[in-house]
């Protein structure tokens, strides 16, 4: 336990900026969502916004802005399929960690997505609410504490995401890196359950997330993961490098009065068709 936690525990700072790490955190959605035209364009300004931000957050995120803007976009779309629509270990909906394929998580998404609604979001129907890209723009542009609150809350599969993409030398671990040093220092608890969880994996049930659909304001079933509920994204209608997790299509749904529709940008919805 004493080797994991020298390994984990990497210098946190809470006396970082909030602008800066709302900036990081807006970053940091845009590098880890699909790479489609939108961000293949934005890479510049990406890079330079974090060039500005504290070295402990920008220098990775720069990283990672680098190494995307310097790959052949279609190998670098294949390569984020293979990266975290195939392995379990490159799951990019958090509750997925800290909950496997249980009827809690379906209780776990729908609080994430009640947390939004309360901000006057409305999450479409094709999205899960856990998605990281997600989770990171609302921290980034609407509830600073509450999206803290979330990746928190969600710890040990978001560092164990970092470690996963930096064993594999992914060009999106900067951007992992980045978000983890925006989080406070990892407590004896984080690391008791990050090595579980290492071990053991996330819990499976029979039962999937069928607790979700009644109780997460009319969810699209599309958006609902398999069995597996992450890394089986090619066996899925959908699912599949023309209609990846967080930027397929959203036609067709309603945003209740009052609501302004979620997420901010519409990358996710257009890159994919490219």
């Amino acid at each position: 336990m004493s080797m994991l936690k020298a390994l984990l525990d990497r210098r946190r700072n809470t006396e970082l900026a909030l602008p800066d790490v709302r900036a990081a955190h807006a970053c940091a959605s845009w590098l880890v969502g699909y790479p489609g035209d939108d961000l293949i364009e934005r890479l510049p300004q990406l890079g330079e916004i974090a060039a500005g931000l504290d070295p402990r957050l920008g220098e990775p995120l720069a990283r990672t802005a680098r190494a995307l803007a310097s790959s052949d976009v279609l190998e670098l779309r294949s390569l984020y399929v293979d990266t975290f629509d195939t392995r379990r270990r490159g799951c990019l909906f958090l509750t997925y960690y800290s909950n496997g394929d249980t009827r809690r998580r379906g209780m776990a998404l729908v609080r994430i997505k009640d947390t939004y609604r309360r901000a006057g979001l409305e999450v479409p129907e094709t999205e899960l609410p856990d998605h990281l890209t997600l989770v990171l723009e609302f921290a980034a542009g609407h509830d600073a504490a509450g999206g803290m609150k979330i990746l928190t809350q969600n710890r040990p599969g978001v560092e164990l995401l970092r470690m996963h993409l930096e064993a594999i030398s992914s060009p999106w671990h900067g951007a992992l890196e980045a978000i983890c040093a925006t989080m406070p220092p990892l407590g004896d608890v984080d690391i008791e359950q990050m090595a579980q969880l290492a071990a053991d994996g996330p819990e499976t049930e029979e039962v999937g997330l069928d607790g979700y659909g009644a109780d997460a304001h009319n969810l699209h079933p599309a958006s609902r993961p398999g069995p597996t509920g992450c890394g089986s994204a090619t066996e899925q209608p959908g699912y599949g490098p023309g209609t990846v997790p967080g930027t397929g299509p959203t036609q067709g749904r309603t945003v209740p009065e009052g609501m302004r529709e979620f997420p901010l940008t519409p990358a996710r919805s257009e890159g994919a068709s490219s």
